[in-house]
Order: C-alpha cells, then sequence, then structure tokens
C-alpha cells in the first residue's frame, strides 16, 4: 500500500514539474518540407520592433467560400497565429462583413470607399457552380496610422487555385510589408529626374505615391549643370536612387558627367528609356496612322560603357495587351478589345526576388536590349514571349493593324530582353576622356552599386481620367490590372538595398488542392464505399466470428 502511495506522489510530483516547465518554456516546431510556418528573419525583426499593440482586422470571412480560398482563410490564420507567437503586440481578428443582411450592403460600400474592393468568386462545389462576394483584405492599425494589406496577389489568366497559390505565397510578404510601413520610419531618399522633358507629374503620380509610402521622394532638375556643374553633382548625390521615367530632350555631356559620377559615388538609378518615339495617343487622329522615328536621347554611350544597348526597334508580338477601339458607326459603334502587338506583355521565369510571382507587365512600343560583355552582373529581369518580330524605324504605325490577319511565321525572333539589372563595380563613362568640365574629385570605377535599365517609358505610365490619375497597371477599359507597380515597386526596393522585405518574396510554399471536378463525378462512389465498406467489414467480421465460434465449441 505505502508502495502504492509513493508510485501515486511521484506521478503527481512529475506531472506538476511538467506543467511548470512547460508554462515557462514554449516553442512550436514547423514540420512542413517547405517550412511555410517559419517566419523569414526579416519579418521577425520587423516585428520584434514593436513595442504596442498592432490590431488586424481580417475580413477574409464567410461560410459560403469556395473550398480553394477556405485555404486561404486557413493559411491566413495560421501565419497570423506564427505573428502574434512572436511577438504577443500583433492582435488579430476575423471578420464578415457580409454576415448580417440588414447591414450587408452599407458594409459594402463602406470598405470599398476605404480601397478594399469587393472580389466576387465563381464556387464550383458538388457539380453546382454559384456566386460569392469576399473581401479578401486585412486593415492592420498600429498608433493612430492604418494601412491595408492585400489578401490575393492576382495573375493574368490564372484559375482560382493558381490564384490562391500565388497569394498563399505572397502572404507573409505582405504582412511583413504592412507592418513595416506602420513601424519603420522612412529614410531613403529618391530623386524624380527633371528638365530632359521626363513624363509629367500626373502621368507618374500613382507611382510616386506608393513609393511616397516607404521613401522620402523629391524632384531633381538637372537644368543648373548648365551653369554650376558641380553643385549640381554635390547636390544630387544627396539622394539614394534617382529615376528617370521616359525623357524626351536629349542629355548634354556635363549632365551625363554628373549623372555619371553619382553612380561612380555608388549611387543607384532606375531608367525607363525609349530608343523609339511613338505613342499611342497619336493614333487617334483622322488616319489613325503616324509614323514611329529613332529618339536620339545621346545616351547610347552611357549605357554602351555600362554593358547594355538600347536599340531603336519595335518589339512586336502575338503575346500582347489589347487595345480598345470604337467599331461600327454612328449610334451603332462599340468598344471591342483587339489584339494589338505593340503592347507586349513582358514575365519572367527567373526566381530573382524582383520578379518571382510576378503578374505580366504590360509595355507600350518597347524597345529591345542587348547586353554586352563586361566585368558587371547582369540580370534579365522581363522579356516577351518567343513569338516576337522586331521593326524598325522609321516606320508607319496605322491602327488598321486590328483588321488584318497576323502571319504566326513572321513572329521568329524570339524571346526579346526589355529590361535589365546591372550590378557591380561600374566603370565611367568618361574614363580616358577629355572631360566636359572639371572635377573637384574623379572617380573613373565605382563603388558596388546597381541600376535597372527599362526599354520603355510607358511602363511607369498611368492613365489619366478627369485629370485624376488611375492605379498604375490598371486597364480601365478591359478591368484587367497588370504587375507594372508591383514590378517597379520590387525594383526600388532591391535597388535601394531593402533586402529584407523582397527576399520574402522569394520563399517558395507549395499548396495542394482537390480535384473539384473529380469530386463531383467520384461523388456516389465515394460515398458508397464509405458507407457500404464499414458494413460489409463488419458484417465479415461477424461472420467470422460465429462460425469460428461454433466450430471451436459444436462439441
Amino acid at each position: 500500500m505505502n508502495k502504492t502511495i509513493k508510485h501515486i506522489l511521484v506521478l503527481v510530483i512529475a506531472l506538476v514539474a511538467i506543467n511548470f516547465i512547460s508554462s515557462k518554456v514554449y516553442k512550436r516546431f514547423d514540420l512542413t518540407a517547405d517550412s511555410r510556418y517559419t517566419l523569414s528573419e526579416s519579418a521577425i525583426q520587423i516585428i520584434n520592433e514593436v513595442d504596442s499593440p498592432i490590431v488586424v482586422d481580417v475580413f477574409l470571412e464567410g461560410e459560403d467560400f469556395p473550398s480553394e480560398f477556405r485555404r486561404l482563410q486557413n493559411e491566413t490564420k495560421q501565419l497570423l497565429e506564427e505573428f502574434a507567437a512572436t511577438n504577443s503586440n500583433i492582435i488579430f481578428n476575423f471578420i464578415n462583413p457580409l454576415e448580417d443582411e440588414s447591414t450587408r450592403e452599407r458594409n459594402i460600400q463602406q470598405l470599398t470607399q476605404r480601397g478594399l474592393t469587393p472580389m466576387q468568386l465563381s464556387v464550383q462545389e458538388s457539380g453546382k457552380s454559384s456566386q460569392a462576394v469576399i473581401f479578401p483584405w486585412a486593415l492592420a492599425s498600429y498608433n493612430n496610422q492604418t494601412v491595408l494589406i492585400p489578401l490575393v496577389k492576382n495573375k493574368i489568366g490564372a484559375s482560382q487555385q493558381e490564384l490562391v497559390s500565388n497569394s498563399v505565397q505572397h502572404l507573409e510578404y505582405a504582412f511583413a510589408d504592412g507592418f513595416s510601413k506602420l513601424t519603420k520610419p522612412k529614410r531613403r531618399k529618391i530623386a524624380i529626374l527633371k528638365g530632359n522633358k521626363q513624363l509629367e507629374d500626373k502621368y507618374i503620380a500613382n507611382f510616386v505615391q506608393k513609393l511616397g509610402e516607404y521613401y522620402y521622394i523629391a524632384p531633381f532638375t538637372l537644368d543648373s549643370v548648365a551653369s554650376n556643374p558641380q553643385k549640381t553633382l554635390d547636390e544630387i548625390n544627396s539622394f539614394d536612387l534617382i529615376i528617370s521615367a521616359k525623357p524626351t530632350e536629349p542629355f548634354s555631356e556635363e549632365e551625363k558627367l554628373v549623372l555619371d559620377q553619382y553612380t561612380m559615388n555608388g549611387g543607384k538609378s532606375l531608367w525607363l528609356v525609349d530608343a523609339v518615339a511613338m505613342e499611342k495617343d497619336s493614333l487617334f487622329n483622322a488616319t489613325g496612322t503616324n509614323y514611329a522615328v529613332t529618339r536620339d536621347l545621346n545616351l547610347t554611350d552611357f549605357f554602351f560603357k555600362y554593358g547594355v544597348r538600347i536599340n531603336p526597334y519595335m518589339v512586336s508580338t502575338l503575346y500582347s495587351a489589347p487595345i480598345t477601339l470604337a467599331m461600327g458607326e454612328g449610334s451603332q459603334s462599340q468598344f471591342q478589345h483587339l489584339k494589338w502587338p505593340y503592347s507586349p506583355l513582358a514575365g519572367s521565369s527567373s526566381k530573382h526576388p524582383i520578379v518571382n510571382n510576378l503578374n505580366l507587365v504590360r509595355f507600350d512600343f518597347a524597345n529591345q536590349i542587348d547586353t554586352l560583355k563586361n566585368n558587371l552582373d547582369k540580370t534579365i529581369l522581363l522579356e516577351t514571349a518567343p513569338l516576337t518580330k522586331l521593326e524598325g524605324t522609321p516606320r508607319e504605325v496605322s491602327l488598321q493593324l486590328v483588321t488584318k490577319e497576323q502571319d504566326p511565321q513572321s513572329f521568329n525572333k524570339g524571346n526579346q530582353t526589355l529590361a535589365v539589372l546591372l550590378e557591380g563595380e561600374f566603370n565611367s563613362v568618361y574614363s580616358n576622356r577629355i572631360k566636359p568640365f572639371k572635377l573637384k574629385e574623379e572617380n573613373n570605377k565605382s563603388i558596388p552599386t546597381k541600376m535597372i535599365v527599362i526599354a520603355d517609358g510607358d511602363v511607369i505610365k498611368n492613365d489619366v481620367t478627369q485629370n485624376k490619375p488611375l492605379e498604375l497597371g490598371f486597364d480601365r477599359w478591359t478591368g484587367q490590372t497588370y504587375g507594372n507597380k508591383e514590378f517597379l515597386l520590387n525594383a526600388v526596393n532591391y535597388l535601394l538595398d531593402d533586402n529584407g522585405l523582397i527576399n520574402i518574396r522569394s520563399k517558395e510554399i507549395a499548396v495542394a488542392f482537390l480535384n473539384q471536378q473529380k469530386i463531383a463525378s467520384e461523388k456516389t462512389k465515394w460515398q458508397l464505399i464509405n458507407i457500404l465498406l464499414p458494413l460489409v467489414l463488419l458484417g465479415g467480421f461477424g461472420f467470422a466470428f460465429n462460425y469460428l465460434r461454433k466450430k471451436k465449441y459444436a462439441s
């Protein structure tokens, strides 16, 4: 008896000790093959700095979700649990804004006004099709600031399963990016170059506004180079990045030397350049035609020295964004989306963090880029589909092209490079050359730096209606949103060494889905198996048991 009591006491003490230790030591284990529930170091660093509550309201809640979006809902919940486990100041709630029928329409209107646009889904379950409305958004609030966090990452031509798979891979980046906006002060400065007839402010307003959430932005004119080039160089060196958005006026040698020395001092740059002068708007005239001609910006030697050449060819491809035209006469005319080979849709198979899991990017009258051998590392970021041809200048471009059948055999130039990243130690364009002005300090080789060259200025151009800028990449005629804004934002993040956030985008997560068509077609079979098979097995076991029992005890 004493021995039994002793064993019970030891057991009780052991249980108390285990409970005490477990209350003090907390550890979560991620046993998934792709480590999907292990937060990136960059994400952990962001939330470790949070010292007061961040409240996250997730609107991805409801009962009528398709099974794919229930997966996204669960992945969102599990990810937020990981954030909360790392820092208890992360508090989250799941809210269904459509639950109450009496306030449904009002809630939809209020959320839409805040920028949380609803999404309409096709629900395929049990062989039947229906429609559902969801709000794939979250709101994160911290110290009287609120940011919107998108939970769905669109991709052109993607099925709902592919959409969810892309979105799941994007979740950690989306939340880490939102938390970073709330908690990290701006540090870096970006100069938007002026003075060479770059795009007007209203045509880059949407992207600049987005950049303003992360960085300080200021216009910078090169006009002062003519009177005081050294002062201009000193001033531009105070910026971490320069952006030249579709210059249309040639650069002087003095301006080029300032920009070259800026690069030599480690400055980063994003160039969006057209080697051909041609605008889509110029075609909407009485004849529907215009001439594409070479645009000389006096930058050929500038980029050549750095290892790229933008050729004055227009890239024409069968895989492109449509053009919307009014077809017909008078009251019978209708807007139609027609094939237009001069608006290439560019993508990448690269896993580079700038373009990994990126939607297609729309170009207009893009040019071809050649890369040249030198000491710099070059990464092709965007390229066309293989069915491509190159058209030289001068050339007449006509809207009548939409009425003609294109010969696929003529599109035989293969993939064409439209955007390239240069990294390393740049050699000066003016090394061993007479300088257009005397430098206070001459540098012929840069410290390690980066540059991105894009062979089309329209990549950064947003549409404008009623003098208001639309979202960059949004086509108001088709309702399609392309990946222009995300691509450029990733490019700027990478150039400015915000690798913490951008590297999260490289995380690969495999998401498995059930085949809904197979489920519908084999539903009856599996119902019968699940119901009848256990009964058959139970009956067989009972029969065998009775048979053996009778045989054993018959005598």
